[in-house]
């Protein structure tokens, strides 16, 4: 009860702020840089708030500030935004619809001008492709989980190709981002959360351009799956 006591409270104070700086940078800020930033600070201090959970991010140095890159992670339960957030990386997330409704969460999303997409429809899968595209072209990296849904086991579910389509079609290199720990932390489906848990966090080597630009997105979302599956068996 305690976290999600503080979660929601927490929410509820610092939406308020996320509101001034939206309204405050949005002459000068198309990108919304600032209010991602606050984003990342949002969920840094939900994670403050919550000592039982200790995260470890290793690989920051794969990571290049000049570069926009299309950024894959596997996806093990709700707390894997909360984890990606911490990185204080600046990029768009792909999320469910329904999420962009979830009170003060979901606001800040729209704000922030990430990209809804509708399961299942083709047409909303076509409009979040061009408007991907258009991010990269704009120096905004996106964050895509290519399983397209959480884990129920924390195993590695297959890759859907969008994420692997979109790098091909803005000729932008893939990021690979490894999750481990957080389908124990909130198990899919549940509200239960552990305590006294280790979450880790590992960026992998990029994925240029240049290596799968003959590739088809299914042959490469087949390699960096393995990628991501070799780092997840790792002890």
């Amino acid at each position: 009860m305690y976290f999600w006591i503080e979660m929601w409270g927490s929410s509820v104070v610092l939406f308020p702020v996320a509101v001034v700086i939206w309204l405050v940078t949005i002459p000068f800020d198309g990108r919304r840089y600032y209010l991602h930033q606050f984003s990342c600070l949002w969920s840094n201090i939900v994670f403050w708030l919550n000592p039982s959970w200790r995260l470890k991010v290793s690989g920051k140095n794969n990571i290049s500030k000049n570069e926009t890159y299309v950024i894959v992670s596997n996806h093990q339960s709700g707390a894997d935004i909360l984890v990606l957030f911490t990185l204080r990386l600046h990029f768009k997330w792909v999320a469910k619809r329904v999420l962009f409704f979830v009170p003060f969460l979901g606001w800040n999303m729209a704000m922030n001008r990430y990209i809804a997409l509708r399961r299942g429809k083709k047409s909303s899968m076509h409009r979040m492709m061009e408007k991907s595209k258009e991010e990269l072209l704009r120096g905004n990296s996106m964050m895509i989980f290519p399983e397209g849904t959480r884990s129920p086991d924390g195993n590695l579910q297959p890759f859907k190709s969008g994420a692997f389509h979109l790098a091909i079609l803005a000729r932008k290199p893939i990021l690979p981002i490894v999750i481990k720990g957080t389908s124990k932390a909130i198990r899919k489906g549940g509200f239960l959360i552990s305590r006294q848990h280790h979450l880790e966090v590992v960026i992998l080597d990029p994925v240029p351009y240049e290596s799968f630009k003959l590739l088809t997105p299914k042959q490469l979302a087949e390699i960096v799956h393995q990628t991501i599956e070799n780092e997840l068996n790792r002890i």
